[in-house]
């Protein structure tokens, strides 16, 4: 009986923290770090905060623009606790690394209204593209883990893809440095 208790007790965690409303930290980004980036970079951080149409088929030309740079696609929704936990740990990373690496986010399975709300409490300095249905998630082989994380060298290859989300932005640097080149 006792070791039912504890399980029961643990999955009600688990799924306290997937619905987790825990408030973003108040920040701003510094437009300042992201100036002077190369015109495909900097393009990217044009749109930063936006909702992008488009489908697979935009991704795909966003990809084919941005070769030569490696680039960093995090797939997450807003209803999704760990994409709220990890979210400010893409945004760092994205201004220190903005003249050399390209973000990009995935809102798949999701709604606008409810993206666009998490977009302002979470304000990242690349573009998210809409996917509702999750194609876009299926060209990485993501559509399972929410959230999750695909990297794509500088010759426009998928390099490798993270299934869950990063526990620190330590672990989420180290895959940047080994996997986005």
């Amino acid at each position: 009986m006792r070791r039912l208790v504890v399980i029961a007790a643990c999955a009600c965690v688990a799924l306290v923290a997937c619905g987790s409303e825990e408030q973003p930290e108040s920040v701003e980004i510094d437009s300042a770090r992201l100036a002077g980036a190369p015109a495909p970079l900097a393009k990217v951080h044009s749109q930063a905060g936006r909702l992008l149409d488009g489908g697979a088929g935009a991704f795909k030309r966003r990809l084919k623009e941005l070769r030569g740079y490696p680039v960093v696609v995090n797939k997450w929704a807003s209803w999704c606790g760990p994409c709220r936990y990890e979210l400010p740990f893409f945004r760092r990373q994205a201004v220190k690394r903005a003249k050399r690496v390209a973000f990009l986010g995935v809102d798949s399975n999701d709604s606008d209204r409810d993206a666009r709300e998490f977009l302002r409490d979470y304000p990242v300095p690349f573009p998210s593209y809409k996917d509702p249905k999750l194609e876009i998630a299926a060209e990485f082989g993501a559509v399972q883990a929410f959230p999750s994380t695909a990297y794509y060298d500088s010759k426009g290859e998928l390099a490798y893809v993270h299934q869950g989300g990063y526990a620190s932005e330590a672990k989420l640097a180290a895959d940047i440095e080994r996997y986005a080149r």
